[in-house]
């Protein structure tokens, strides 16, 4: 490492990290509600079911925009519906009156007409077979002809042939400009309604959408019988719900009330979910019941559970470390059988049905025999190099889970190549775009060396031979098109596209090509729809082999939808470092399932190169190592205060790295652990736009130009940039896709970019990356934050160091908060343990 106060100008070598003094802000802790993709709770006492939860980083504090805050300027110009008048609007209405008294009249005429038929045809004499037709009515007629001495049809007794099925073709998907999450609209007339209600009990009338989306219909009638509904909105906090009920129901308001007991309770397990957690022990949900003055625990919980808005699990304690079933007594003879011990769980249905679904799928993939894909020679012969143990791991099973770092990527890389020649569809889906891009130019690269080892083998496959060079396309034939007809691993899905075979680049090719696009993909874009291999007709994956990339961030929900997605006898492979931080949605599933030991585990042993890949791999294991940088990797930069942190900040991003380094402004990446502060993402935005692009803010606070992090949906951040703005809105580049985010949505979806948390800079990599630890966060710092933040640097690290003695110790010491989840519960009683 070289400690550098100009940023790598010269090089140093230290013993350590200097210490710096603690900084002057107010905080790392975000102390606002946020839609940047972070999902954990905010504020001085972390809502996340209390004292059980245990809240989270200040990473993943939320930011701006909650509900929780009075909106001077909130967009709440409710559309006014002008009155209807003029000399038109009697004639109107009588017109309609007639039409729909002539249409009433009509339809009476019509019954009365089927009715007086039903009774003529029941008059009549009835004749046998008379209401029969089709294959019935043809084999009648045969009967007759046989009893009248006739020789009844041929085709009666003869099976038509059966018409030739042919496969769907799957629709041409468009190019699609990336959704803004806008919700759904809302009548006018229940947001006006809705809006006299939060007036009337001292809310601000900004939230009259929000209400009404969220409860539906009658919100307002909703709201008046029990006002602690208006917890159902995110930001809003329960101090807050309770001044609005005593202003709406006066004396009647009272800690104790049913209705009280009941919403909170909702509230606390809605904040466990952003924390993490699936569920919550019901010790722990009473104990945060009671710090919210609810005087009978037991009480609420059973009404959220009566009214369905919670429910009751009880899981068995087989875990390790769990403690051992009593033995039964003397007394109770050998009839006697002690009671296992249990634990209590109480969830939110939604994570509670997604957890049992993702557990059955599992076990589908798990139990279900793959198909007969390829024998086991064809896999033994192609398990070569790094890849060949996980390729082995595949063959024979259905779920294989991959561990590694950055390098180990290649691996699953070389899997997919390698099944992509035995005739399977695959198809790898990331986090991020940035991580699709990365992936795609892996499988490219693998690909190309599996054309080479075979041209090596035989000369004739070489470019310059056969039917791959008709294309005279020096890499194999463009997309879409055969190999000839010496090539029979490639084969047609049924919708134009090609799947498998070494050469030809379908979903292998360059990266942004259209076969790329079907072969890798982004999690949230399988899911929805918009790219990958699309869907057969029982909506299953058109897929045999399914690998997911960046496991670590899939929440429960997202696991779920992909494990009900893949089609009987397909495969399943989950790849990703197990040292970065978990997913920003509930549940840990990565980890869950390594602990359930319930199929193959697969170790890299390719370790991430040169010194920031060494300092990255000593962090994994609780280690903060001095590592030689002859390069200057790895700076470090010592700061004494809050100010000093963002000055050496800017001008490390400015000045210092692009001059000493080589690496530009807009290819390197502040990440800093929370929002707030005097250190946070929002005061060095702030500093960053000051110097680097310079502006009024013409649009919300952005100008054409400016880095930005969207989030289209909680959890989710996209980089980009800024292109212009007009009366549709703020129109974005992300990922090389044109986004238009709604006036009325930027301030809850876009912020600024030029500095994010690690939460939000997870699954992406950049050239440089510059992280600050002010010293404001020292208690915000764990090991997962650290090794995932450290981790997005490529080429260059430089550390704005200002928090002493916290950092080795946080690396030493502090490992990730648990999480509390049924997953493992749910796999033991449905798969057995690998061992």
């Amino acid at each position: 490492m070289t400690t550098d106060p100009a940023a790598a100008e010269e090089t140093e070598p230290v013993t350590g990290p200097e210490p710096g003094g603690p900084g002057a802000g107010p905080g790392a802790e975000d102390d606002e509600g946020s839609a940047d993709g972070s999902r954990a709770p905010a504020g001085p006492e972390d809502e996340a079911a209390a004292g059980a939860a245990d809240a989270t980083d200040a990473d993943t504090g939320s930011g701006e925009g909650g509900a929780s805050e009075s909106e001077s300027e909130s967009e709440s110009e409710g559309p006014a519906a002008d009155s209807a008048s003029g000399d038109g609007t009697a004639a109107a209405d009588t017109t309609a009156q007639l039409s729909e008294a002539e249409a009433e009249l009509a339809a009476q005429r019509e019954l009365r007409e089927r009715i007086e038929r039903r009774k003529a045809e029941k008059a009549g004499p009835v004749q046998a077979g008379a209401r029969l037709s089709g294959k019935a009515a043809d084999l009648l007629a045969a009967v007759r002809a046989v009893e009248s001495g006739g020789k009844p049809p041929a085709s009666v007794f003869t099976e038509p042939e059966p018409a030739s099925r042919r496969s769907a073709p799957e629709p041409v998907r468009q190019p699609q400009v990336m959704p803004s999450a806008t919700p759904a609209p809302v009548a006018s007339e229940a947001v006006d309604t809705v809006r006299a209600v939060l007036v009337e009990g001292g809310a601000p009338e900004a939230l009259a959408a929000q209400v009404a989306a969220v409860l539906g219909e009658g919100a307002d009638a909703q709201l008046r019988e029990n006002p602690w509904q208006l917890l159902r909105v995110a930001g809003v906090r329960p101090e807050q719900a309770d001044g609005f009920a005593r202003a709406l129901l006066g004396a009647e308001c009272g800690p104790d009330d049913e209705r009280r007991g009941g919403a909170v309770t909702v509230w606390l397990l809605e904040q466990a979910a952003l924390a993490g957690h699936t569920a919550l022990e019901a010790q722990a949900l009473h104990a945060a019941l009671a710090q919210r003055s609810v005087p009978d625990p037991e009480a609420a919980v059973q009404s959220a559970l009566a009214e369905g808005d919670a429910l009751v699990f009880q899981d068995a304690l087989d875990e390790p470390g769990a403690p051992p079933a009593p033995a039964p007594s003397e007394d109770e003879g050998e009839e006697g059988e002690a009671e296992r011990p249990v634990r209590v769980l109480i969830g939110l249905e939604r994570y509670a049905l997604a957890e049992e679904s993702l557990a059955d799928g599992l076990a589908r993939v798990v139990n279900s025999l793959p198909k007969e894909d390829g024998s086991a020679a064809d896999w033994e012969s192609a398990a070569t190099g790094s890849a060949a143990e996980l390729i082995r791991a595949v063959a024979g099973h259905g779920l294989v889970l991959h561990t590694g770092g950055e390098a180990s990527r290649a691996e699953p890389a070389a899997l997919a190549a390698t099944a992509r020649s035995l005739g399977l569809r695959v198809c790898a889906t990331t986090h991020t775009p940035d991580g699709r891009r990365r992936f795609a130019a892996l499988l490219t690269s693998a690909e190309r060396a599996g054309r080479g080892a075979a041209s090596a083998s035989d000369p004739l496959s070489a470019p310059g031979f056969g039917a791959a060079d008709e294309t005279g396309a020096p890499d194999g034939p463009p997309h879409g098109t055969d190999d000839g007809p010496g090539s029979p691993a490639r084969t047609h899905d049924g919708a134009g596209g090609t799947h498998g075979g070494t050469s030809g680049q379908p979903g292998g090719g360059q990266p942004g090509d259209a076969g790329t696009h079907d072969t890798v993909t982004t999690v949230a874009g399988l899911l929805a729809g918009t790219e990958g291999p699309g869907r057969d007709t029982d909506g299953m994956l058109r897929t045999d082999l399914l690998i997911v990339l960046d496991a670590p961030q899939l929440d429960v929900e997202s696991a779920a939808m992909l494990a009900e997605s893949l089609p009987d006898g397909a495969r399943l492979v989950l790849s990703g470092d197990p040292g970065v931080l978990w997913s920003a949605g509930p549940g840990r599933v990565f980890a869950d399932l390594l602990a359930a030991r319930a199929c193959p585990q697969i170790a890299s042993r390719t370790p991430d190169p040169g010194p920031i890949g060494e300092l990255v791999s000593g962090i994994g294991i609780g280690e903060l190592n001095q590592v030689a940088a002859p390069g200057k990797e790895v700076v470090i930069v010592p700061v004494r205060d809050a100010g000093e942190a963002v000055h050496r900040t800017v001008q490390l991003i400015a000045d210092s790295v692009p001059r000493a380094i080589g690496i530009p402004a807009e290819q390197t990446q502040v990440i800093t652990p929370g929002h707030g502060g005097a250190v946070g993402t929002r005061a060095l935005n702030t500093a960053l736009k000051e110097r680097l692009n310079p502006g009024p803010g013409r649009f919300g606070g952005f100008d054409p130009g400016d880095r930005i992090a969207y989030s289209p949906a909680p959890g989710r951040t996209v980089p980009g940039r800024v292109v212009k703005a007009d009366a549709d809105g703020l129109h974005l580049e992300c990922a090389g896709a044109p986004v238009v985010v709604p006036k009325e949505r930027v301030e809850q979806t876009v912020r600024h970019g030029w500095a994010l948390t690690a939460h939000q800079a997870v699954g992406a990599r950049w050239p440089a990356v510059v992280v600050v630890l002010p010293g404001d966060a020292a208690q915000a710092l764990t090991r997962p934050w650290i090794y995932t933040a450290f981790g997005r640097a490529e080429q260059h690290l430089s550390v704005v160091h200002g928090v002493d003695q916290a950092l080795p110790r946080a690396v030493a010491e502090v490992a990730a908060k648990p999480r509390t989840t049924r997953l493992p519960a749910l796999l033991r009683a449905q798969v057995p343990a690998a061992g």
